[in-house]
């Protein structure tokens, strides 16, 4: 059915014309680059539509990894306030000394717990306790006077631990920094 279509296209101007083979080949010569130049449109067409869908769908998975990201987040910042309870709890050493042995050591046990699930979903602890002040990292609240200079800068006390889900600060720690003065 399409061989008919395609030789209706092939138009002769007489008798004579579609006699001569010459005539014929030349004709058919130019049908098939007129097939040629169209298939060439089909197949850059279909490339371009392949490559938008390709790069489509790695939009939609970059999204979709973005997206699971930020719920690991809000998850995440829920899940730190409870280990803030926790922390608050073992920052009170005279009431949590008293408190059973054995009590203590599971609620220590929950405790590590969480952290280890936050850790499997790439949250990670910020504990900069000993290091130098890094102020696109850490919450300074106060300076604190130092007698030795080594300690000029350096976080001296950790309000509150950080946390970092990959490596994007999700809760600056809150320090206090040394600062030196000379006598």
């Amino acid at each position: 059915m399409d061989e008919e279509k395609d030789k209706e296209e092939i138009i002769f101007e007489d008798e004579e014309e579609q006699s001569n083979p010459q005539i014929l080949i030349k004709k058919l010569r130019q049908k098939i680059k007129e097939l040629e130049v169209k298939n060439q449109e089909y197949l850059t067409g279909w490339q371009k539509e392949r490559a938008d869908s390709v790069n489509l769908r790695k939009r939609l998975e970059e999204e979709k990894r973005e997206f699971a990201k930020f719920a690991k987040e809000d998850i995440a910042t829920e899940v730190i306030t409870v280990l803030d309870s926790f922390d608050s709890a073992f920052k009170n050493k005279e009431a949590w000394e008293k408190v059973d042995e054995n009590w203590r050591r599971g609620v220590e046990y929950i405790h590590t717990q969480l952290i280890n699930v936050l850790a499997n979903h790439g949250v990670s602890v910020i504990n900069p306790l000993g290091e130098k002040f890094d102020h696109n990292r850490d919450d300074a609240v106060e300076n604190v006077a130092v007698e030795n200079e080594k300690d000029d800068g350096k976080i001296v006390e950790v309000l509150s631990v950080g946390y970092k889900l990959q490596n994007k600060i999700i809760r600056a720690p809150k320090v206090k920094v040394g600062k030196y003065k000379l006598q």
